[in-house]
């Protein structure tokens, strides 16, 4: 899961900007519920568990995961941080409540990942029957079910052997590495150190994925005229992240880049594409050009006809349903950029379930604990927690 009108006013008032050391995405929870479904098989399940951000199921929901966001250390560091993440939650939550009430009440996030889970696990028992039975857990980075909530679950259930499957294509220590660094203390916390873990860190390029995008942004072009398409472009929209996180090393704008690339020669290069950059917050130096910047470019430039595709999001959450729809939707018509169409999130798509079994189901098949990638820290990484937990999880193979 990110928060840009969010932090606008609240950044300048507390002069935190310099101190945002990852980007921030959405969360918390106030009442506890029931995630996930029993198991009838006397097996212990191979325990497939999809990691997010997550984000409030209700608008009754806004404070807690506001206070919860403001209060991690590993996304930021603020002064006096335990009351400054009261203050600004109270502050804030009027407006996102606005903007939650807006899009229907509250974020689809956990039902579209349900749904993903639930047709995942289905065709893996078909095509992995050696590993059958599979069960998808949810753990969401700041609100309800936690992590420590599915880890919960998978205690219940016997679980000896687990999978841990980041819902974010591309990886980012602000994203994947936050929720695997929680799973790690969660593990620590509840005694679970005997599973066998593994880990799905990135899948930015995975032909699935790449289909099932490529297929929705075809979709998309045929609701044009065909002297409409002949001056159509693509603009890939991703959430932003601060230079400071990129100069770290963190390797998500070249893994962004991979994917818009396979997408594209998916596509045959039939279109004009740019690459853009949603959700700035404050004055610092981010990634860009920005999405919205680059709208005022497209205008200028008599472009009408713009295929915005949400590159980064496996789903629709705040940032499609809000950000892009609403407040760029809006923006772009007041332009004159009249033929605006944004890409369906992937949500259901049969074709991107598929991709979703394909990913784990490969790598059972390698028998692989963690990427090759993964192991290897941002070389100006100075957050301590990546350190434990990439040595947790690399030493599983041992």
């Amino acid at each position: 899961m990110l928060i840009t009108s969010l932090l606008r006013s609240t950044v300048k008032q507390c002069q935190t900007e310099a101190r945002l050391a990852r980007p921030l995405l959405w969360a918390p929870m106030q009442h506890m519920r029931t995630y996930v479904t029993e198991t009838t098989s006397t097996k212990s399940p191979t325990a497939v568990l999809l990691t997010n951000m997550g984000g409030p199921e209700t608008t009754d929901d806004v404070y807690n995961f506001l206070h919860n966001l403001f209060s991690d250390r590993d996304l930021m560091q603020l002064p006096f941080q335990k009351y400054a993440a009261k203050f600004i939650a109270k502050r804030r939550t009027p407006q996102i409540m606005e903007q939650y009430q807006a899009i229907g009440g509250g974020s689809p996030i956990l039902r579209w990942t349900r749904t993903q889970g639930a047709a995942m696990e289905k065709i893996l028992d078909e095509i992995c029957p050696e590993t059958a039975p599979h069960k998808h857990y949810i753990a969401f980075r700041y609100v309800e079910p936690y992590t420590n909530t599915a880890l919960e679950e998978m205690k219940k259930d016997g679980v000896e052997r687990a999978i841990v499957f980041t819902q974010y294509p591309q990886y980012s220590c602000s994203t994947t590495g936050s929720s695997l660094n929680d799973l790690h203390r969660g593990i620590s916390e509840l005694g679970m150190d005997h599973v066998r873990w593994s880990i799905i860190d990135r899948w930015p390029t995975h032909p699935g994925f790449i289909d099932a995008t490529a297929k929705k942004i075809e979709a998309k072009l045929a609701e044009y005229t065909e002297e409409e398409r002949k001056d159509a472009v693509i603009m890939f929209s991703a959430h932003s992240l601060p230079m400071s996180v990129v100069n770290r090393g963190d390797p998500y704008p070249a893994e962004v880049a991979a994917t818009v690339d396979h997408v594209m020669n998916k596509l045959d290069h039939r279109y004009p594409h740019r690459l853009c950059w949603q959700s700035q917050v404050g004055p610092k130096a981010w990634l860009g050009p920005q999405t919205s910047d680059a709208l005022k470019g497209f205008a200028k430039a008599g472009k009408k006809n713009l295929v915005v595709v949400p590159i980064a999001f496996t789903s629709d959450h705040i940032e499609t349903l809000y950000e892009l729809d609403h407040e760029y939707g809006s923006e772009a018509k007041k332009l004159g950029i009249t033929g605006w169409k944004r890409v369906d999130a992937l949500n259901d798509d049969p074709v991107f379930t598929q991709a979703m079994a394909d990913i784990v189901k490969e790598h059972i098949q390698k028998d692989e604990v963690v990427s090759k990638k993964w192991p290897l820290r941002c070389p100006d990484c100075t957050f301590e927690t990546c350190g434990h937990s990439r040595n947790f999880f690399t030493k599983q193979k041992e």
